[in-house]
């Protein structure tokens, strides 16, 4: 089930910049990354009240809202980054370049994480990073 999300996941990723291109022109980056923020905000509220989620929300440790909490900021600056390069870059060239969060992922999960990394892991994060410089050329 997993990969069936994963692949809704890149589907609706690839349709968030192309739709966001077409609606950045001519508006600030800035404001144009609030407004998305609110539709995230209202959007992910109400999948919580549809599945009866909130009454886990005083459940949440202190450990856990702190990693929350350093998430969300850690997106925050990833969308202003991200809207600001769309709105002055071509889209073929940010989307391949964002993705590469794919290795710096990869990266993290072996340092903090203790995720082992196999050869399998570095050829494909090679090819990613090969393949992203191909398509900036």
């Amino acid at each position: 089930m997993w990969f069936i999300f994963a692949i809704l996941s890149a589907i609706f990723a690839a349709l968030t910049s192309i739709l966001a291109k077409i609606g950045i022109e001519g508006v600030n980056s800035n404001l144009a990354t609030a407004v998305r923020t609110i539709v995230v905000v209202l959007m992910a509220w109400l999948m919580v009240f549809v599945t009866g989620s909130q009454n886990g929300l005083m459940d949440i440790s202190k450990k856990s809202w702190i990693f929350l909490i350093l998430s969300g900021l850690a997106t925050g600056a990833s969308w202003l980054c991200y809207y600001k390069a769309l709105q002055i870059g071509e889209a073929s060239k940010v989307v391949p370049i964002d993705k590469l969060s794919i290795v710096i992922t990869v990266a993290l999960a072996f340092l903090f994480l203790g995720e082992q990394i196999t050869l399998k892991t570095l050829i494909g994060c090679s090819l990613i990073v090969a393949g992203t410089f191909v398509m900036i050329l």
